[in-house]
C-alpha cells in the first residue's frame, strides 16, 4: 500500500511537471504529446493539440474523489491550467464546438499538424471540429445548460441521414441515425464506437434528454461488441482507437459509470472478452487499461506490477491513432486507410501515467474486498 500511494503521488507530481509553462511547441497549460510514424523514416513531431490535455484531465477528475485532499488539489491545479487553453481550440467562428488543433483567428493560419515540414501546408489535412474533443472539453469544464442543449442540437444536425449517409461501415449500420465523429459541413459521416462512448458519457453526465440518435449510437456500440466485430476488425469499428483493448476500455467506462439499459446485454460478453485478451497476451499498457476496465465492472483481474513498467513503455504508449485517409469517400483510399504507412500514432507520457494511476486507484477500491470472487470465469 505505501508503494502504491507513493507511485500515485509521484505520478501526479510528474504530470504537473510535464504541463507546459511555456515553450516553443506547447503553450502554458498543455501537456506535451507527439505524433509519429516509424515507417516514414522515423517521423516524430511535437504535436500542439488540446486532446491529450483534456483527456488526461478527464481521467484524473474521474478518480479524484478516491484520492486524499492534497492529491485532489494537485489534480485541480492541473485542470485549472489546462482549461485556460481551451478557447484557443474553440470553433473559429465562435461556436461552442472544439478542434483537435488550434483554430485560426483573425487571419492566422490553421494550426493543423504543426511543427512539421509538409502536412500543415496541405489543406486536405485540415481538420474540422469533432465530437471527441468537444465531449472531452465539455466534460472537463463547466458548460452552461444552454450550451449543452445547443450541442445536443448541433450533434443532431451532423448525425447520419441528417444530410448524408454513412458509407464506410457495415451494411446493417448504414440506416442507424447515430452521431458522426465530425462536425464539418463537407465531411463524410463516420461512426467510431470509442468516440460515441465519450460523447454518450458527456450526454449522460449532464443528464441531457435522449433521442433516436442517442439510442442508435448505443445500438452501434452494442452491436459491434455483441457480434465480435470490434475484436476482429477494430479499425472498422473505431478509426481513432483501432485496437480491441482501446474500444473495450471506452465501452467499459461508459457501462461502469451509467449502466445504460441498451448496453446491458453486452456486460457479460465484454468481461469475458477482457479476460480472454489478458490471457492471450497484450502489451503491458494495454494490460493496464483492460484490467482497469474489469475493475470498473466489478471484477478482480490478476494484479499488474505497474511499478516495474519500463519508462520507455510509458512514454511511447499510443492510445490514439489517426488514419490520414479515413475522411475520404474514395473506395480505393478507404481500403488503403488501414495501412500503418498512412496512419499516425500519438503518444503522451502524462496521459499514460494517468492511466496507471487510474488502475491503481480502482485496484485500491477493489482491494477493500479481497474475498470477492469473479462472477465470470476467465
Amino acid at each position: 500500500m505505501p508503494e502504491r500511494n507513493s507511485f500515485i503521488e509521484n505520478s501526479l507530481t510528474r504530470i504537473a511537471a510535464l504541463q507546459s509553462e511555456k515553450n516553443t511547441f506547447f503553450p502554458p497549460g498543455l501537456l506535451p504529446s507527439y505524433r509519429k510514424n516509424p515507417l516514414l523514416m522515423g517521423y516524430n513531431r511535437p504535436d500542439t493539440n488540446v486532446f491529450f490535455t483534456a483527456l488526461t484531465v478527464f481521467t484524473l477528475q474521474q478518480i479524484r474523489p478516491q484520492l486524499p485532499p492534497v492529491l485532489q488539489e494537485k489534480i485541480d491545479g492541473i485542470a485549472q491550467k489546462a482549461v485556460r487553453q481551451y478557447p484557443d481550440f474553440q470553433n473559429k467562428d465562435g461556436l461552442k464546438t472544439y478542434n483537435f488543433y488550434r483554430t485560426p483567428k483573425r487571419g492566422q493560419p490553421s494550426g493543423h499538424f504543426p511543427n512539421g515540414h509538409l502536412l500543415h501546408r496541405i489543406d486536405h489535412f485540415r481538420l474540422p471540429d469533432d465530437a471527441d474533443d468537444t465531449a472531452m472539453i465539455y466534460l472537463t469544464s463547466e458548460p452552461s445548460r444552454e450550451d449543452l442543449l445547443w450541442l445536443k442540437q448541433k450533434l443532431t444536425e451532423h448525425a447520419n441521414l441528417a444530410t448524408r449517409q454513412v458509407e464506410d461501415t457495415y451494411a446493417d449500420y448504414v440506416n442507424l441515425r447515430a452521431y458522426s465523429t465530425w462536425f464539418g459541413k463537407n465531411m463524410p459521416v463516420e461512426f467510431d464506437a470509442s468516440v460515441l462512448c465519450n460523447l454518450l458519457f458527456c450526454i449522460y453526465q449532464y443528464d441531457l434528454p435522449l433521442n433516436e440518435h442517442d439510442y442508435d449510437s448505443l445500438e452501434f456500440i452494442r452491436s459491434v461488441v455483441e457480434t465480435g466485430r470490434y475484436r476482429r476488425e477494430p479499425f472498422r469499428c473505431s478509426h481513432s482507437y483501432p485496437r480491441a483493448a482501446l474500444i473495450l476500455y471506452h465501452v467499459a467506462g461508459l457501462l461502469a459509470a451509467f449502466d445504460p439499459e441498451p448496453l446491458a446485454s453486452i456486460r457479460v460478453p465484454l468481461i469475458r472478452d477482457a479476460y480472454a485478451m489478458l490471457k492471450a497476451g497484450l502489451p503491458i499498457m494495454d494490460q493496464v487499461i483492460v484490467s482497469t476496465s474489469l475493475l470498473q465492472l466489478g471484477e478482480k483481474p490478476p494484479r499488474i506490477d505497474v511499478l516495474s513498467i519500463p519508462e520507455k513503455e510509458i512514454r511511447t504508449y499510443s492510445f490514439f491513432i489517426a488514419g490520414m485517409l479515413t475522411a475520404s469517400q474514395n473506395p480505393l483510399l478507404n481500403r488503403l486507410a488501414q495501412s500503418r504507412l498512412v496512419r499516425m500514432d500519438w503518444t503522451c507520457e502524462a496521459h499514460s501515467l494517468a492511466l496507471i494511476v487510474e488502475y491503481l486507484v480502482y485496484l485500491g477500491v477493489e482491494g477493500g474486498n479481497d474475498e470477492k470472487k469473479s462472477r465470470i470465469s476467465p
